[in-house]
């Protein structure tokens, strides 16, 4: 224990230091208040120091108690006279606190009071005081303390960001609120473990959390996105930012880490690329399908010559040998009528009967068909609910559908396997899959277990012409018709398909409503009749732009019998009818340039609205502006298609002349 002594004779390198000089080292000290006070605690001694922060001069505070330098709390508690009883008690007495100005104003001293003790018996003759005016630095320091508490404020009220320390190390040292809320861990069960665990495991083994602390020392900061991994192992795309924190000596002592959720931006963003994809995949099918429709279209043309020629050349054959090209020719015109149908299927231009339709009795139906079609080596399960709802579709083009896709998947399964076909019902809400309106739906899926396809070939499975089969092995049509037909009635096509893990297809169609349950279904085309024949031979105005079709229709009706005026466009039909002479049928084309023959008919309509009129097309669709209830004769037809045709133009025009 050291003790304050009064020293006559002060040793230095320059010699001994005197009273004198002591005295005068003393009173050139003005930072700090340096006096002395006597064994009850009265000022003795005062120096500059004193006087300039605490305001008196020597004849004020000389002989006067230390005691009116602490406020009025203090004294009352008895702060003076514990000070220097533990001065003399313990040796030294330091404390900081307020101390009172001679104005009375206050400021924060730190105060160091040594005793004066007599050497010879020990006994406490005093006491110096050293005095240090501290209230610029604990300005400083509270300055800081509120500063560093309204950050920790501010950090701890942050909930959309997660913002913590780490250690040199990686060690979680803090944890604020929104850490809480994104991570799931509270305080106490994530301060002291690392920051790997919120890596996924694949990040863990790769070393990316030390790549990370690695990153941000070498670059200043890092930023990046990615996983991470909540506390009930939930996964979510997150915005992270680490800064280093450097000590004074420019050593790493630390990490500054925040963490944004983006999940939530990330699935708007997932859903409008989708939305994007979905779109272009739209337009681009809606491309191919203007463009199919109009090849569709002109191979109609073509076909519908090609068939009336062969009909009417093989009436004049009598040699056996030709009349079997012949045929054979007939045949492959056929064939082409089937691709076209399929082509116009995909554009969504085929006509389709549509009628409530028993989807399970339908593939019942079919079950002779499918089984000889897929062979013994695949095995076919159907599964329909007792309760299923009737479908609103065409049940010819349904039963292709079907068979398409189980001869798809038979090819499919070439070692052998099961064909599953299943049904149920179905109500879609907003945002459903498929993208379907809202309303009641039938799901029919076929499903088999071959090779599936991977995810290259899947995006591409519905193009029209697109197969994975050989050569001559398929039209890649199959498809593509499907989900033509599915579009057309209201419906969607949905393809499910992992290569060596199976192909799932979905069509999707609208329940049949009570509009359409009472609807009659189409009658069958009955063989033709003599009541059925025309009653006399008609003059016939036969429009369309295509000089081949054209010359194959006039051949026809010529050949049935009839006088045939031709004009190769609306405006030369007009003409011909504006010409006086006496026309009983008009049968026109709808595709042609100038004046459609949508046009000519609302023309003919206005001006001679008793004239019958037939519209030949290989549209499925009414053209815009047709006239309600008018006459179609599907593209491309045959001679007794054509027949019928008239024979009901001019029925229609009898019961109207008649009532």
């Amino acid at each position: 224990m050291s003790h304050a002594k009064v020293p006559n004779v002060l040793q230095t390198t320059e010699g001994p230091v005197t009273a004198e000089r002591y005295r005068l080292l003393v009173e050139s000290v003005t930072d700090y208040a340096i006096y002395m006070l006597d064994p009850q605690g009265t000022v003795i001694s005062w120096n500059p120091g004193a006087r300039r922060f605490k305001g008196y001069e020597d004849h004020e505070i000389i002989g006067q108690s230390f005691s009116r330098f602490y406020t009025e709390e203090d004294r009352a508690a008895g702060l003076p006279e514990r000070a220097l009883s533990q001065a003399a008690e313990m040796g030294r007495f330091e404390s900081e606190g307020w101390r009172v100005r001679k104005d009375g104003t206050r400021f924060w001293a730190n105060a160091v009071i040594d005793p004066i003790l007599n050497p010879a018996s020990g006994r406490v003759l005093g006491y110096a005081k050293v005095t240090r005016d501290l209230t610029e630095r604990r300005q400083a320091d509270e300055a800081l303390r509120r500063s560093e508490e309204k950050f920790r404020l501010l950090v701890q009220g942050v909930t959309d960001y997660a913002i913590y320390m780490l250690d040199a190390d990686g060690i979680v040292t803090n944890w604020n609120v929104g850490a809480e809320r994104i991570k799931g861990y509270a305080p106490e069960e994530i301060i002291g473990r690392h920051f790997s665990l919120f890596y996924t495991p694949e990040d863990r083994e790769s070393g990316e959390p030390q790549k990370a602390l690695q990153a941000a020392i070498e670059n200043g900061s890092l930023e990046k996105e990615g996983w991470r991994v909540r506390k009930n192992g939930e996964i979510f795309w997150a915005s992270i930012v680490i800064d280093p924190i450097l000590g004074d000596a420019g050593e790493i002592i630390g990490f500054a880490k925040v963490t944004r959720d983006l999940t939530e931006r990330q699935k708007v963003q997932a859903e409008l690329d989708a939305a994007r994809e979905a779109l272009f995949q739209a337009q681009k099918i809606e491309a191919l399908g203007q463009l199919t429709g109009g090849v569709a279209h002109d191979f109609n043309n073509l076909l519908t010559a090609v068939l009336g020629s062969l009909e009417l050349v093989r009436r004049q054959i009598g040699d056996e040998r030709q009349l079997n090209l012949i045929d054979n020719a007939i045949k492959g015109a056929s064939r082409g009528i089937s691709l076209t149908q399929r082509m116009l299927s995909f554009a969504r231009k085929q006509d389709l009967a549509l009628q409530p339709v028993a989807v399970d009795v339908l593939v019942a139906e079919m079950g002779d068909l499918l089984q000889r079609s897929l062979g013994p080596l695949i095995r076919i399960a159907t599964d329909f609910p007792a309760d299923l709802a009737m479908a609103a579709a065409d049940p010819n083009q349904l039963e292709t559908a079907v068979l398409n896709l189980a001869v798809n998947a038979r090819d499919a399964m070439p070692d052998g396997g099961t064909l599953r076909i299943r049904a149920g019902n179905e109500a879609v809400g907003r945002g459903h899959r498929t993208g379907l309106p809202a309303g009641d739906y039938i799901r029919l899926s076929v499903a088999d277990t071959g090779s599936g396809m991977d995810a290259k070939t899947l995006a591409q499975a519905t193009e029209p012409f697109f197969t994975t089969k050989g050569i001559g092995k398929g039209t890649g049509l199959g498809l593509s018709m499907v989900h033509g037909m599915a579009e057309q009635l209201g419906g969607r096509l949905q393809l499910d398909s992992r290569l060596g893990q199976g192909t799932t297809v979905e069509i999707w169609l609208p329940a049949a409503t009570a509009a359409i349950a009472a609807e009659p279904a189409p009658r069958p085309v009955e063989p033709r009749t003599e009541a059925d024949m025309a009653p006399r031979p008609l003059t016939v105005l036969a429009v369309d732009d295509d000089a081949l079709v054209l010359m194959n229709t006039t051949a026809l009706l010529e050949d049935l019998g009839h006088r045939v005026i031709e004009a190769s466009s609306g405006q030369e039909a007009l003409a011909a009818l504006e010409g006086g002479e006496t026309i009983d049928l008009l049968i026109t084309d709808h595709a042609m340039p100038q004046m459609t023959g949508a046009q000519l008919i609302a023309e003919v309509g206005e001006r001679w609205p008793a004239l019958p009129v037939i519209l030949a097309t290989g549209y499925a669709d009414l053209p815009a502006g047709a006239r309600p209830g008018v006459l179609r004769l599907n593209k491309p037809f045959w001679q007794a298609d054509l027949e019928k045709a008239v024979c009901a133009a001019m029925a229609r025009r009898a019961t109207a002349a008649a009532a």
